[in-house]
């Protein structure tokens, strides 16, 4: 399988992974969401910030899924996992703010990250407010 992850550039996520930093993408969630039950090593992962299109490619290494969240276990998967995932010890408690209420997360551990030639997606039919796409292969919505 294929997937699209849809960033928010105002966290400036893209560059660090591209440097290694990121090793992690995280997805929290109130209500199961793609890609929960969806994606398993082996699987691609195509990134974009909203509005730009696709700029990285990479393999998906491992899963973790956790359900039934409270503010206990959310700090400590922050604390846990929260370095490879991108974020700077300072703005942990940040994204315990946005995150503290959330039921469910999926770690998706990442390797062999590279930067694509920039391309397009179709997301008709996926939602406009979209964050995550899975497709079986990316061609099919590829511009």
């Amino acid at each position: 399988m294929d997937h699209v992850a849809i960033m928010k550039k105002s966290w400036n996520l893209l560059p660090k992974l591209v440097s290694g930093e990121k090793k992690i993408e995280s997805r929290w969630y109130s209500t199961r969401h793609l890609p929960w039950g969806r994606i398993k090593n082996g699987d691609r992962v195509f990134f974009k910030n909203s509005g730009e299109p696709v700029m990285v490619e990479a393999t998906v290494e491992k899963v973790l899924e956790f359900k039934n969240l409270n503010q206990n276990k959310v700090k400590l998967l922050l604390s846990d996992y929260g370095k490879d995932d991108g974020i700077e010890q300072i703005d942990v408690a940040t994204y315990f703010e946005l995150f503290k209420d959330k039921k469910y997360c999926v770690l998706i551990f990442v390797n062999d990250v590279k930067m694509v030639k920039p391309f397009g997606i179709n997301k008709n039919g996926y939602g406009a407010m979209s964050a995550w796409i899975t497709v079986p292969n990316i061609n099919l919505i590829r511009q």
